[in-house]
């Protein structure tokens, strides 16, 4: 049984052409399947889409988020709902082909628990795939364990890490990939052309996107706190040293390098060393704020989404949220 796991917000254009792509694909996979899309909170012609195609096929079932909680909710609203064997993520979008399904389940059946797609050819502006480039090589260098360069959120999980991520690892601030990489596991990589998306506009802001980084790199590492240290001494030792070469020179009237004490007044250096300072401490308290706020989040264990309702034609019964098992 393979459950696919597909997030949706406002993807109206492209949701016909992924049924059709899905459903072509399947042919290939010999294996029950279910489709599970989360609408996270559309306000397009989406969910009524959604609802048509499940009324037709019982194997599509939707379920609904009560607002736009993002991505990473999203999907994991989507596997806390799956019961299949397996369980693949991939976007609504059609840049993670549904052709290549039928190569991660061939892995899995060579004994891979977790085989994720690692991304090559990107169809996207050079300043968007640089900065993606930038943000994987940053979080794998100062990761405390090993995640996947250009490893994205379209993989195929086995039931057990499935169970390890709904179970294990009840947090707040989500980054799927990164707690996929931390349970670890048997995994391997697959690599994929990411296409264009084949209709539609991206929901993902610049915002969205930046928060997502964000996430990743402060909820896998330690590495920014200790920044704080590292900056510290890298500071403090040549400080001390420009202040023993003033004292000398100030005390003993000695030139150094051809400067006496008269010729060297220091306001300018006084200035300058005072605003990088300054502009130093702030950064350190934005990064311990970041640590703090997420502490902040995971104290109150609000829940990461709220279901609206699940719609199913199959063997799901609809339910609401009050009726979803709580993990």
């Amino acid at each position: 049984m393979i459950s696919l796991v597909i997030p949706v917000h406002n993807e109206a254009p492209v949701l016909p052409l992924l049924l059709d792509r899905i459903g072509s694909a399947s042919r290939a996979w010999n294996d029950e399947y279910e489709i599970i899309f989360i609408d996270d909170g559309s306000t397009d012609a989406s969910l009524s889409i959604l609802l048509s195609a499940s009324d037709r096929d019982p194997r599509i079932h939707i379920v609904k988020l009560s607002r736009n909680f993002g991505h990473q909710p999203a999907i994991t609203a989507g596997i806390q709902q799956a019961s299949g064997d397996v369980v693949v993520i991939l976007d609504a979008d059609l840049q993670d082909p549904p052709e290549e399904i039928t190569r991660l389940l061939e892995k899995w059946r060579e004994g891979y628990q977790v085989v994720y797609g690692v991304r090559t050819g990107r169809e996207e502006s050079l300043p968007k795939r640089t900065a993606y480039s930038i943000f994987y090589r940053i979080l794998h260098w100062i990761s405390d364990f090993d995640i996947p360069l250009d490893s994205g959120d379209f993989c195929l999980m086995d039931r057990k890490v499935v169970d390890a991520l709904n179970v294990l690892l009840p947090e707040r601030v989500r980054f799927v990939r990164g707690l996929r990489a931390y349970v670890g596991f048997k995994q391997t990589g697959l690599i994929y052309k990411r296409g264009a998306r084949a209709a539609g506009t991206p929901s993902y802001t610049f915002k969205s996107l930046l928060k997502l980084a964000i996430d990743g790199l402060f909820g896998f590492s330690m590495v920014p706190l200790r920044l704080a240290s590292y900056l510290g001494f890298f500071i403090a030792i040549p400080s001390f040293l420009v202040g023993l070469y003033f004292i000398i020179i100030r005390i003993f009237n000695v030139s150094v390098f051809g400067h006496r004490a008269a010729e060297t007044p220091g306001l300018a250096a006084l200035a300058v060393g005072l605003f990088f300072l300054s502009g130093l401490i702030l950064i350190i308290l934005g990064i311990i704020g970041e640590y703090l706020g997420r502490i902040y989040i995971e104290v109150k264990r609000r829940p990461p989404y709220v279901v609206d309702f699940v719609h199913s034609t199959g063997t799901r019964k609809a339910q609401s949220a009050l009726q979803m098992e709580r993990v």
